[in-house]
């Protein structure tokens, strides 16, 4: 008889561990679906397209070659800074290898530690991804580190990115934000 209540105490103490453990944190949509991705979007054009030409059109800036040679070309020609400022490019260091990066459109600041981004390509599958969540997770607030929201998992990326800062905004952005239609 005292191993049934044994066992009973144990079962009830597991059941109300688990009833905790289960329970969402109370910023649970927040951390795993910010409220910023609830209008991000992923478009499908009718041909692959790849970051550059994408920022390129976005920011004004008229800078060519691969999203590597980006921040070099941008020296003495464009501001280059280390915090993101709405139009500027986001210039992702390393991605998928030392002579790849990523260049993403910043579209809007929403804190000083989450931005919303549009760009191609994320993924290699040629999409346009718009309005998509970025947040700062380096330790001194310094953009150098980011995770990008996965628009199809609904849910912060596992990977966490290098930045090599970002570029401009572009000479003519009211002309840009007007000519694509934002």
């Amino acid at each position: 008889m005292g191993s049934l209540r044994q066992f009973a105490a144990v079962a009830a103490l597991s059941l109300t561990a688990a009833a905790c453990a289960s329970a969402p944190p109370r910023d649970f949509h927040s951390a795993y679906y910010p409220r910023a991705a609830r209008d991000a979007r992923i478009e499908r054009p009718a041909r692959p397209l790849q970051c550059v030409p994408y920022a390129r059109r976005r920011s004004g800036i008229p800078i060519h070659g691969d999203a590597w040679t980006w921040w070099p070309q941008a020296e003495g020609r464009y501001e280059r800074s280390r915090a993101p400022e709405t139009g500027a490019v986001m210039v992702v260091d390393g991605y998928a290898g030392p002579h790849r990066a990523h260049l993403a459109y910043v579209r809007k600041i929403v804190s000083a530690r989450v931005i919303r981004v549009d760009h191609a390509n994320w993924l290699d599958r040629g999409n346009i991804h718009l309005d998509d969540p970025v947040k700062d997770v380096s330790l001194n607030n310094d953009w150098s580190e980011i995770k990008v929201f996965n628009l199809q998992t609904h849910a912060w990326g596992g990977h966490v990115y290098r930045v090599r800062g970002f570029i401009g905004p572009g000479p003519d952005r009211d002309h840009m934000r007007v000519a694509s239609g934002y």
